[in-house]
């Protein structure tokens, strides 16, 4: 699994453009956080099809950034989130992005990324 973190300006539209480019080849949008400050605006995205969304983001000359992601199922419980931030951070991991990919009987499901300490991110 890959997390595209992509750069665009904070602008009415910006982020529906990019929205709509996605869904005009079929790709489906999995996780997605956003922010925008000042002029920039930056988007997380976890999609279905990292092949097609990277040649869709080079094809309009949009500036970007891959990292591989982990996924896990942890219970639906209070103090699951809690234990695994703990296990990780004792470890001297440090989480570099998390997502809530979805919420089923079964659990939670969350893709991380993960800084090893040393710079490098575990995958």
């Amino acid at each position: 699994m890959t997390e595209f973190t992509v750069h665009l300006s904070n602008r009415p539209g910006s982020l529906a453009d990019l929205a709509e480019r996605l869904a005009a080849v079929g790709i489906n949008i999995e996780a997605l956080a956003a922010i925008g400050i000042d002029d920039s605006g930056t988007v997380k995205l976890i999609v279905d099809d990292e092949v097609t969304t990277r040649r869709l983001l080079e094809h309009h000359g949009l500036t970007f950034e891959e990292r591989r992601v982990i996924t896990t199922m942890l219970p639906d419980r209070p103090g699951s989130v809690a234990a695994m931030t703990r296990s990780l951070a004792d470890a001297g991991m440090n989480i570099e992005a998390m997502y809530l990919l979805r919420s089923t009987p079964e659990g939670l499901e969350f893709a991380i990324a993960i800084d090893d300490g040393a710079g490098r991110i575990a995958s």
